[in-house]
Order: structure tokens, then C-alpha cells, then sequence
């Protein structure tokens, strides 16, 4: 318990607030996580298809699948198939596998906005609004204060989901009960929102651990639906589906619990000597730019910087931060395609780039990065 009128969490508090509850978790950037998985995968001889759009799996014994890569038809086979399409689970059933989809299943649309940075304390706050509901407000990429979430039952494509004008000033409401400095919706630099697939309640541990399915019948390959869950425990989620298919699969024992994801090969406490051992290495990089380097790259940073001596060595720059050499590594190990997988998706470094800059790189990568 903190009294946070002598504490700093309380500086931007408003006064009658007194008393806190702290305890401690992690915080993770999902986005990396995602892209890590898949650059673990490739490094394990899994092909990374971003973009790609499997239309149509015709099943028998194995699986043949009709997949649009960049504007060719392929067709795959495969000896099982995952459904892990998240929020679309339900219509790659319907549509691609021609499969009733999951039963029991509500579709939850999940909203946050982004504020500038709104306190100096890199804690996450956990308010409580007047109906009762938990909203939180957390540091996000260093400039900026994340602020969620509000959730609703959800029908249509998620696609296109976007946030109600009503959710913005709900979130504005609920942080103006807490915060000294007032906001509003006019504050607001950018909205996220997405939808989730959640499973019926009543299982123990439903709402972290989703939902595993799995379907194998004599002369039909196997079929693993995987949705829901907390990121928390995404990868155990992860390695249960795969241990499904040990009956039909010569399998090595299970070892992902203690592999960390490539570039994660350093003690957790070890971030801030790391970050210095970047700084001895590459001298023209300042201390932010080597924070947000090796938080998004770790260990595998030298592949981002090379053998380069200064800023130049690095190639043009795309607003403050944003490098060629970075983007050049981006579209080649990470898959990058569009200025969005690069400003929205490996990064967010879009929250602080101007229209112009975003041309550029848009040009950038049309030429191949050249």
C-alpha cells in the first residue's frame, strides 16, 4: 500500500486520492512479440508468408490449400492445418474451410487511445470510473500515455473496426476523475481498436488460456482452432496446440518455456549495461536512440547497425530516428512491405513522423531500398 501524497505516483494525482495498491508485472510491445515469433519460426525452417491469403483448403487425408501471395495463386499442401486467424476465426471457417465455425463465441471489440505523455512516472495506473469499470493508463513509446480500455459486443467485419467518438470521451471522463492535468478528445493523437474472439465462460483459466480445438476423424488431417487468451500466455497457448499433433509427428521434446525469442539472449536486469555496451559500440548514437534500438532489437542490433561509424554510415534518415539501414534490415529479416508494417507494426515510430517524412520512406521502399 502506497500514500501516495508523499510518493511520486501521486504527483499526477489529483489531492483527495490518498491511497494506492501497487504490485508488479511485465509489459510487453505485442507487435515485437508477433514479428519475433516469426523471425524464431523462419530460423527454425518455417516459410513467413506476410500478405499472403490462403481462399480456399480442400481437405482429405492432408490438407490443400489455395493461397494469393502478391497477386499469384499457389497452391500448398499440408499434413495438418491451424486456424489462428483471431477475430476472423470464424469466417475462414465458413468461408475458406467450409467448417461450421467455433460454437459459442462472442466477439469483443477492445478500445484504447493514445494521449501525450500525461505523467513522468513510468508506472501504469489502474483507475476505477464511476460504473465500475477498470481503466488504465500506462507510459507508451516514451512521448506518449496509452489509455484503455473500453470493450463491446461486436458484429461486422474486423477489418474495419474503428472507436466510437462515445468511447474517446468515456476514456477522457475516466482519467479526468484521477489526473490534475485535464484531457479531452481533442488530445487524442491516435485511437487503436481490434477485435477478440472470446470463449464461453466458466472454464477455469478461460480468459487467459482461450480456446484449443481440435479435429481429427479417420482420412481427415488433423485441425487445430486456436483464439482467445491473454499475450501473457501466448506462448504456452502455443506449444499445447503443437503438442497436439505428437501422435502424428516424430517431435522433439518441448523447449520453447526456457528459449528466449531471437535478440532476447540477456538478463532482464541486464537492460541498462546493454544499452551502455550499444553506446561504447556505435558513439553516435544518443542514449534514447540506443534505448529504443536495443528494446526493439536486443542482442540482434548489430544486424540493424553493422560495422557503421557514424550517422552517415546509416544512410538517409525518415524523421528523427528512423534510418535506412533500419529500414533496409526491416524489409529483408522482418518482412516489411509498406511504410504501415514499419511505422504502425515493427515500430511505432509513425507517432512522431511528419507527412513528408512518410513520403520519403514510402519512396524508399518502392525502390527496393535502394
Amino acid at each position: 500500500m502506497i500514500d501516495v501524497t508523499h510518493h511520486p505516483v501521486g504527483n499526477a494525482l489529483k489531492r483527495p486520492f490518498g491511497l494506492a495498491f501497487e504490485y508488479s508485472d511485465c509489459m510487453v510491445d505485442d507487435s515485437r512479440l508477433v514479428v519475433l515469433t516469426a523471425v524464431d519460426a523462419a530460423a527454425h525452417g518455417a516459410v513467413i508468408r506476410t500478405g499472403a491469403r490462403c481462399v480456399r483448403a480442400d481437405r482429405t487425408d492432408f490438407w490443400r490449400l489455395a493461397v494469393v501471395d502478391r497477386g499469384h495463386r499457389q497452391v500448398v499442401s499440408a499434413r495438418a492445418l491451424a486456424n489462428t486467424s483471431g477475430a476472423w476465426s470464424g469466417i475462414v471457417a465458413e468461408t475458406v474451410l467450409r467448417l461450421p465455425p467455433p460454437k459459442k463465441v462472442t466477439a469483443v471489440q477492445v478500445g484504447q487511445i493514445v494521449l501525450p505523455r500525461l505523467f513522468d512516472t513510468d508506472h501504469v495506473y489502474v483507475f476505477q470510473h464511476s460504473d465500475h469499470r477498470l481503466i488504465y493508463a500506462g507510459p507508451y513509446e516514451r512521448d506518449f500515455t496509452l489509455i484503455g480500455s473500453v470493450t463491446h459486443g461486436f458484429k461486422g467485419d474486423p477489418a474495419i473496426v474503428a472507436i466510437d467518438a462515445r468511447d474517446v470521451t468515456y476514456l477522457c471522463d475516466a482519467l479526468n476523475r484521477y489526473l490534475r492535468r485535464p484531457v479531452a478528445p481533442s488530445d487524442v493523437v491516435r485511437s487503436i481498436s481490434g477485435v477478440n474472439l472470446v470463449p464461453p465462460p466458466g472454464g477455469v483459466g478461460a480468459a487467459q488460456d482461450g480456446s484449443l480445438r481440435f479435429d481429427f476423424r479417420r482420412g481427415k488431417a488433423p485441425l487445430i482452432t486456436l483464439f482467445g487468451g491473454d499475450v501473457t500466455t501466448s506462448r504456452l497457448r502455443a506449444q499445447r496446440a503443437v503438442s497436439t499433433l505428437t501422435p502424428f509427428y516424430p517431435m522433439s521434446p518441448r523447449w520453447t518455456a526456457d528459449a528466449p525469442l531471437p535478440g532476447g539472449d540477456f538478463a532482464w536486469d541486464d537492460f541498462e549495461a546493454q544499452v551502455e555496451s550499444v553506446r561504447w559500440r556505435w558513439r553516435f548514437l544518443s542514449e534514447r536512440e540506443a534505448q529504443r534500438l536495443f528494446a526493439a532489437y536486443g542482442t540482434r542490433i548489430a544486424e540493424v547497425l553493422g560495422e557503421a561509424k557514424s550517422r552517415a554510415d546509416l544512410g538517409a534518415g525518415f524523421g528523427p530516428e528512423l534510418t535506412a539501414a533500419e529500414v533496409r534490415y526491416l524489409m529483408s529479416r522482418e518482412w516489411a512491405r509498406f511504410p504501415d508494417d514499419i511505422l504502425w507494426r515493427r515500430s511505432k515510430l509513425g507517432l512522431t513522423m511528419t507527412a513528408e517524412d512518410r513520403e520519403a520512406l514510402a519512396r524508399f521502399m518502392m525502390a527496393g531500398g535502394g
